[in-house]
């Protein structure tokens, strides 16, 4: 039975500071900004009551940049922002994909570009959590259409980012941020928690902060504790130092991106309803995902033989999954809130990208059911 102090109605944004706290956060740096402030308010109560520390830094590149340090002596760390603040955070997120820290970024995604729509809902920053920073480099972005995922998804960021040594996007949405909704919190132990990795190596010997154990994995020492190393966002070798010889630059890159693009199948979190049957697919994901799934639910009832399959993992993309579950598909759909980021993706994984459908809005309301079914009717009056 479960406890009811576990229990709680609350919006999603607490739903991910919950799995933040359950995940082991030590240490937030952020700035408010619509429509994410509630992460922060929240964890500058509940992360001093666990021993953590909780900083409102000046500006974005500031957050990004407290978290990074902290990260470095040993910390789980978290930021939180969207749209603008997101932008200004991308050189600093480059820095930690170079330097391989661990650290968690969430986006609570609003329409744009420049200050757009603060208080309405979009889903616009896809390709900017992909490719917003400089240069050859793979991402974790994850998210969610509910309570319960948003808190799992948040524990599987904080588990990722120290799996893989590595930044880890949440790119969640204004609707799924505000709407208030029942949340069980697991029981400790029931959702896995990775520790940090802290290399064996004793204090006075050889550290090597950047050469990976067996398994990939590169164990870390806590900035300023036993051992002395450098750190930084030039191309380096496994003693951290500078360094620009074409074969050290190529392998370096050729592992930060190998660490993430090998592993798409472990990395990959997906949903699907109805799935066994289905002649016409609807993939979707984050707010977008509720109006699929209802959408399903009642063409189902008449007789429409419709499945949906939500994407949880947005980068990397799960492409080999979307072509094995599309394969039979007479037609796909692609739900989203922007002009088509996502059915990009799906045209390129797919076999038939002729029989790839987009069904959006752009205008800062919800993505309709409704909206959804004018597209399904279109593609079947054409005979699809």
């Amino acid at each position: 039975m479960k406890n009811k102090n576990n229990i709680k109605f609350i919006q999603g944004n607490e739903a991910c500071v919950e799995g933040a706290i359950y995940a082991g956060i030590d240490f937030f740096a952020g700035y408010p900004i619509t429509p994410s402030t509630e992460i922060m308010e929240h964890l500058s109560s509940r992360l001093p009551q666990k021993g953590g520390k909780f900083v409102q830094m000046e500006d974005e590149i500031a957050s990004m940049s407290a978290v990074i340090g902290a990260s470095l002596t040993g910390n789980k760390v978290m930021t939180a922002t969207s749209g603008p603040g997101f932008s200004l955070k991308q050189e600093a997120l480059g820095y930690a994909c170079m330097a391989e820290i661990p650290c968690v970024i969430v986006n609570v995604q609003r329409g744009g570009p420049s200050t757009g729509n603060p208080t309405h809902v979009s889903q616009g920053d896809v390709n900017q959590a992909r490719w917003g920073t400089h240069g050859d480099h793979s991402i974790i972005a994850l998210t969610a259409s509910n309570h319960q995922d948003v808190f799992k998804v948040t524990v599987e960021a904080f588990n990722m980012a120290e799996t893989y040594r590595t930044p880890v996007i949440l790119l969640f949405d204004e609707i799924i941020g505000h709407m208030r909704d029942k949340l069980v919190i697991p029981e400790k132990g029931e959702i896995p928690v990775v520790e940090r990795l802290r290399t064996s190596v004793k204090k006075g010997v050889d550290y090597h902060p950047y050469l990976p154990r067996e398994d990939g994995r590169l164990p870390m020492s806590d900035f300023g504790a036993e051992h002395r190393y450098n750190v930084t966002g030039l191309f380096h070798d496994m003693w951290g130092f500078p360094n620009n010889n074409p074969h050290v630059v190529n392998e370096l890159l050729r592992h930060l991106t190998d660490k993430i693009e090998n592993n798409v199948n472990e990395i990959s979190m997906y949903k699907e309803y109805w799935m066994d049957d289905a002649e016409y697919i609807l993939i979707s994901y984050g707010s977008s995902a509720r109006s699929a799934i209802h959408l399903a639910k009642n063409r189902r009832a008449r007789g429409i033989k419709i499945g949906v399959l939500e994407l949880q993992t947005l980068w990397p993309f799960p492409s080999d999954m979307v072509r094995e579950k599309c394969a039979g598909a007479k037609a796909i759909i692609v739900v989203e809130m922007n002009m088509g980021q996502i059915v990009i993706q799906v045209k390129n994984a797919v076999d038939k990208p002729n029989n790839v459908f987009l069904s959006n809005r752009i205008d800062g309301e919800l993505i309709l059911p409704t909206d959804i079914k004018t597209v399904f009717r279109t593609i079947q009056g054409k005979g699809v």
